[in-house]
């Protein structure tokens, strides 16, 4: 009886899965279609920080695998209804967004449905969750493929890689914040996150999605105010510039006369 109750769970888990893979698969392909420019990155950030951002994405990507995979086997009570919720947010957009021509991606599929993450928000504890050791493959692998994706743009596009440079820093302060504070991955991450753009080093939120929402203003406000101090130089610099050959055009004129 528990046997075909757990199937009934995990064909559940795996149909609630496959709906919102197709629901948010046609949303993907309707907005990759759009030409509105409010999807349009070059209408809010200058083009050589989209670059470095698509630089940054990748790498991003791969941390977060790399916290996924701490968190398969290091799991903290306050934390786990919140990282279910992002752990099927990351999958759908990841499995959403790569194509399947390779073999490799139509295992990953499977490998890196998120079973445990939607079987604990519907059913609560279940053995599905232990089908998560899946994800030390898939997660592995993930963290392969977006590296290997950093290499090949950064390669292409002739960019510098001082940029890891700064992804080591944080990945060490990250593992260290871990061992030395005693501090689950997610606290870990804020406080690093916080002590990089010189928000202090405290963890900010008493939950965990209070948590999630620090990071996102810590790291969208640093990138905005990045883009914003760069758009305002060049803007004053062009300022200055075009005074300058205003001036020199008055020059040439008057010295024809």
């Amino acid at each position: 009886m528990e046997l075909s109750y757990y199937l009934y769970e995990l064909i559940i888990t795996v149909l609630i899965f496959l709906i919102l893979f197709s629901v948010g698969r046609i949303i993907y392909k309707s907005l990759k279609n759009s030409d509105s420019m409010f999807l349009d990155p070059k209408e809010y950030l200058p083009e050589d920080e989209i670059t470095t951002l698509k630089q940054v994405y990748y790498l991003v990507m791969m941390f977060i695998f790399f916290i996924f995979l701490l968190y398969t086997f290091i799991i903290e009570d306050g934390d786990i209804a919140s990282l279910t919720y992002l752990e099927i947010l990351i999958s759908l957009y990841v499995l959403i967004t790569i194509d399947y021509d390779s073999w490799k991606h139509k295992a990953i599929f499977l490998l890196m449905i998120p079973y445990g993450s939607i079987c604990y928000n519907v059913f609560g504890n279940s053995p599905i969750l232990y089908l998560d050791i899946l994800h030390v493959i898939s997660y592995t692998y993930m963290m392969k493929f977006f590296y290997g994706k950093f290499r090949t743009y950064t390669e292409t596009n002739s960019l510098g890689i001082t940029i890891v440079l700064l992804f080591v820093l944080i990945a060490l302060s990250f593992i260290n914040t871990l061992i030395v504070e005693h501090q689950g991955p997610l606290n870990a991450i804020v406080m690093v996150s916080n002590a990089f753009t010189s928000n202090g080093y405290a963890i900010l939120g008493s939950s965990s999605l209070g948590k999630l929402n620090s990071l996102v203003l810590v790291w969208g406000g640093y990138i905005l105010s990045g883009a914003g101090t760069a758009t305002l130089t060049a803007a004053i610099l062009i300022k200055h510039f075009n005074k300058k050959f205003d001036a020199l055009e008055d020059m040439i004129k008057e010295n024809k006369k």
